[in-house]
């Protein structure tokens, strides 16, 4: 079993249930602390669905919003921590097409390349 995370029409993320469900619950929690929407909703395709819909321009805005506040962060837990997500949404976005007006090289964090995470543009791949 898999999670599909959808924009669109098109499958741009496919990974396992474990993966997919802490990506959306990691999200839901950090939606919390800086008080915005993670633009990240069930897709109900199917009526036993393990499909996302990633409404892009709320996440875009969700995942710089976060990454503002990474940048601001001192040291320690909590930025490790928003390090580890954004590690994931950072591309994610990127590949999408969209954008992070707050994401300064210099003092993003480590990102594993969209390749490697096997994020596809929409239109790209089956």
């Amino acid at each position: 079993m898999s999670q599909d995370f959808y924009v669109g029409d098109h499958v741009v993320w496919n990974v396992s249930n474990g993966t997919g469900l802490l990506f959306v619950q990691y999200a839901e929690a950090l939606s919390g602390l800086i008080k915005r929407n993670t633009g990240i909703t069930r897709a109900y395709r199917l009526a036993d669905s393990d499909e996302w819909e990633i409404h892009m321009w709320v996440f875009e805005r969700f995942v710089d919003a976060l990454v503002e506040d990474y940048q601001w962060r001192g040291p320690g837990t909590l930025r490790s921590m928003l390090g580890g997500f954004l590690a994931t949404a950072v591309p994610l976005v990127l590949e999408c097409g969209g954008t992070l007006p707050s994401l300064k090289p210099e003092s993003a964090p480590p990102a594993l390349t969209a390749g490697a995470l096997g994020i596809e543009r929409p239109g790209q791949g089956s």
